[in-house]
């Protein structure tokens, strides 16, 4: 976010274990199979085990340099798995048979003797698929052990379905030696999502994948693969582009949610469509970080009142008090029975606080996952002014993400408030807002502080609402 006259900084609040919730989880049943909020692009929201099965068959491919470790069998199995996927959906989804890739590679990047696409592997710790040779190999040593240690088995499988999405696409004639490394990166993601739906409906015989944690783990690595911010003035700034969080984990849930057919869609047109005028670049010299005060979430209330228009704007609190209608919850809650937002700034502040790490390789966290839980608290004034909907229950929780993402898209353009503040979104800040839903909730939170189980269902809405308008969120929440 940025204001001028203010500039800079602010962490993540909640922090501890990826993906345990700052907020409690509403319960209930389905409403419809297009609109359930416990449901997972029409599956349900389950927990359950999730990973490599004990009675899992022996790998189909050996990788070439293997040492025979556990992590190296992981990897083996997950391109036999994944092989067996585009065995059966190969046909159905672009026509004419599948060919898997001609020899899988493990090699330890901590090692001098491994050689991937013809180059040396030594200090390589990454996972790639060779266009030259149609082969696929991955790092053993740091890489494979990293990605399971953070997000556990199937991070390995998702990362191996997205290399060899490349060797997919290739085959199957989706792009061209000029196709921009953008449209690549996210058909990739889109064709791993794919991948990942057939598994979690239970169609693998090595792999399990619950649509709770499990799930919520594969897209907080989505998150970590995530572009770096760069500036306006980098000379690199859109070389080897990949996409920001917002756009990888929107194409891997596309092909999660509409199959493999879905990815081929994607291309430069369909990207630019779907990033608007959301920035990209940070301006020159600028971190895109605005510090969380008490005269910022002023500034940021003021700015929805003139975005929004509504007739009777909320008060702004930062003292304590009761609710005869909704329970008061930190870092910012709504109180519908007088209309006011009431902030604790102390936690506020502490949610704002900025990746430490400013190459990703972890969710981000900056001012927006701040003040994006304050903006959702104002979405909840509006849906009370709007009336004819409940505040306190999943449909309420997933339309106040959904008109979030509505109002994140608004700031796009700049807004002078009545104190000469300037607010306007910058690069980063949606991607602070994404990994805020996935790892607390509380921007897809009803009036209690509420929300549903799946962080994909809570990214979805907001997602709808940053590509959509008001009118959406209540009819696709309603």
């Amino acid at each position: 976010m940025r204001r001028r006259h203010l500039l800079p900084i602010g962490i993540v609040s909640c922090a501890a274990v990826l993906l345990s919730a700052c907020t409690s989880t509403l319960q209930g049943t389905a409403v419809s199979v297009f609109s359930d909020p416990f449901s997972v692009a029409g599956m349900p929201a389950t927990d359950g085990p999730t990973g490599l099965r004990d009675d899992a068959p022996q790998p189909t491919r050996v990788a070439v340099g293997t040492d025979g470790s556990d992590i190296d069998h992981l990897g083996e199995q997950a391109i036999s798995d994944i092989e067996e996927f585009w065995g059966s959906a190969y046909g159905d989804a672009f026509g004419g048979a599948f060919t898997p890739v001609r020899e899988v590679y493990s090699w330890d990047s901590n090692g001098f003797d491994g050689v991937f696409c013809g180059s040396e592997t030594f200090a390589l710790v990454n996972a790639g698929y060779c266009f030259d040779d149609e082969t696929i190999g991955w790092d053993r040593g740091e890489l494979l052990p990293s990605l399971r240690s953070a997000n556990g088995d199937m991070a390995v499988p998702m990362v191996l379905a997205h290399e060899y999405g490349h060797a997919v696409q290739h085959q199957a004639g989706l792009i061209e030696p000029d196709t921009p490394t953008l449209v690549g990166e996210q058909q990739a993601d889109c064709l791993a999502g794919s991948y990942m739906r057939w598994v979690a409906e239970g169609n693998s015989a090595r792999f399990t994948l619950n649509t709770g944690d499990g799930l919520n783990n594969l897209l907080a690595a989505m998150i970590a693969f995530r572009d770096p911010l760069v500036n306006e003035d980098d000379p690199e700034a859109t070389e080897d582009e990949h996409g920001s969080a917002f756009e990888r984990v929107s194409a891997f849930q596309f092909g999660f949610t509409d199959g493999p057919t879905s990815c081929a869609a994607i291309d430069s047109q369909e990207i630019e469509q779907r990033r608007g005028d959301l920035p990209v670049l940070l301006p020159e010299d600028e971190t895109g970080e605005l510090a969380v005060t008490g005269d910022s979430v002023r500034s940021i209330v003021d700015a929805m009142t003139i975005l929004f228009e509504p007739a009777n704007p909320p008060a702004l609190t930062f003292d304590d008090q009761p609710c005869d209608d909704a329970r008061m919850h930190p870092p910012a809650a709504y109180c519908p029975a007088t209309n006011t937002i009431v902030v604790d700034l102390p936690a506020l502040q502490a949610v704002g606080v900025p990746s430490e790490d400013e190459d990703g390789g972890g969710l981000a966290s900056g001012d927006n996952t701040a003040y994006s839980i304050l903006v959702s608290r104002y979405m909840q004034a509006l849906q009370r002014e709007r009336g004819g909907v409940t505040l306190d229950d999943a449909e309420a929780a997933l339309r106040t993400a959904c008109l979030t993402g509505v109002a994140t898209s608004r700031m796009t353009e700049s807004v002078t408030t009545p104190d000469g503040d300037t607010i306007a979104l910058t690069a980063g800040d949606v991607d602070e807002a994404v990994s805020g839903i996935l790892l607390n909730g509380l921007v897809a939170s009803d009036v209690n502080g509420e929300s549903v189980p799946s962080g994909f269902s809570r990214i979805d809405a907001f997602r709808v609402g940053v590509l959509g308008d008001t009118d959406r969120c209540f009819r696709r929440f309603d």
